[in-house]
């Protein structure tokens, strides 16, 4: 955001330059030289104590059309900087769903490891026992290993998702920054895919930055065009003369001497540059509509894929709930049979375990449908407001 404020002060400055025609100049200093002869003019202007001069363009449409296109360089680069805005909103919601999915996770992968250990520990006693086979006591060893390999090496991937977060909040590289869970309400992403591709297309930062290079570029044929046009510039000058450096050839000598009034430039011949840069600029308007016509398809595709995708993972959240809910009921049903000595408690262990393994798919499936949701709303151009 810092680096496309700057580009953006960049482009407001280049509008102070090419205004700087149209205002008035006044440049005033002395000398000291020694005439022989006739007292000859000395850069166009004859020799005097003090002078000052101004100058300023009243008509002049090539520097006008510049100034126009300055302008909208300048509007163009404040649509790039709210763009900006957008990526970085996304980038940083996102960062964040990932952190808040890998904690939630991680929690449930340290339950799956500490029950793991406790049915390894129970499988080794009925080995000892003589009540299963060796080869049990490997199989758990496996599982457990699997489970605590997985725990490592998200905590690994959740220590780097804390520091990308703080990264991109402004802190140094070192710092963590945790997610806290919130109560706060899904954002709303629009109701229709016909909804969200008119959303899209009407606050898309992509088209109104093309729109805006199109009318700058506009401006750049109009510049071209405009070289045959005459130039009115107001001209005016002031100069104290010393009489001693005159009076030998002159009878009457005036100090003060002043000139106001304008200086008209009128073209007669410009040369082919002027029409072969109008060609360049309108073929350069030509590739910038058929940019803006591709852009604006691309973005209805990219809209209806993500509200799709959306749906899809929305479907697939709500069948890892029911399961989740078919898993826990199981849990409640064997913890029952385990009180009235129906079930071991081996089983009761398993069905704990199973049910971690479905905590951990109803939230990636939640995981999915947040992200898709964001995407959606990053597309439609309404991330920012829904965010606050």
């Amino acid at each position: 955001m810092a680096l496309a404020r700057l580009d953006e002060q960049k482009a407001q400055s280049a509008v102070r330059i090419a205004n700087n025609p149209f205002v008035p100049k006044v440049y005033a200093g002395s000398g000291a030289a020694k005439t022989w002869g006739y007292p000859s003019s000395i850069e166009g202007a004859a020799p005097s104590i003090i002078q000052a001069r101004t100058d300023m363009a009243l008509f002049n449409k090539p520097l006008s059309f510049e100034l126009a296109k300055a302008r909208e360089n300048a509007r163009g680069a404040a649509i790039s900087a709210q763009s900006k805005s957008d990526q970085v909103a996304y980038q940083t919601a996102s960062l964040f769903l990932d952190a808040q999915q890998m904690t939630r996770i991680a929690d449930s992968l340290k339950l799956e490891v500490d029950s793991r250990e406790r049915v390894a520990d129970a499988v080794k006693l009925r080995v000892e026992e003589g009540r299963e086979i060796p080869l049990e006591n490997k199989r758990m060893a496996v599982d457990l290993a699997r489970a605590r390999q997985r725990y490592d090496a998200l905590n690994e991937d959740l220590d780097y998702a804390r520091a990308s977060l703080a990264v991109v909040l402004g802190y140094a590289a070192g710092d963590r920054v945790q997610p806290v869970d919130d109560d706060s309400k899904p954002l709303e992403a629009p109701e229709s895919e016909e909804a969200a591709r008119e959303l899209a297309l009407q606050n898309s930062r992509e088209i109104r930055r093309l729109d805006s290079q199109l009318q700058a570029k506009g401006f750049e044929v109009r510049e071209y065009q405009a070289a045959r046009w005459p130039v009115v510039d107001v001209v005016a000058q002031y100069a104290l003369f010393a009489k001693s450096t005159y009076e030998t050839f002159f009878t009457h000598v005036q100090r003060n001497n002043a000139q106001l009034g304008v200086a008209i430039t009128i073209p007669l011949l410009t040369g082919s540059a002027a029409k072969g840069q109008a060609a360049q600029a309108e073929a350069e308007v030509m590739q910038l509509r058929t940019q803006m016509n591709q852009t604006r398809n691309r973005i209805g595709l990219d809209t209806q894929k993500s509200f799709q995708e959306l749906r899809k993972a929305q479907a697939a959240s709500e069948v890892a709930r029911l399961d989740l809910d078919y898993t826990r009921e199981q849990v409640s049903v064997l913890l029952a049979q385990l009180g009235e000595g129906r079930a071991t408690q081996q089983r009761v262990d398993e069905a704990r375990l199973n049910e971690q393994e479905k905590w951990v798919a109803f939230y990636d499936a939640q995981h999915s449908v947040a992200k898709a949701r964001l995407d959606l709303l990053r597309q439609t151009g309404t991330l920012v407001a829904a965010l606050r």
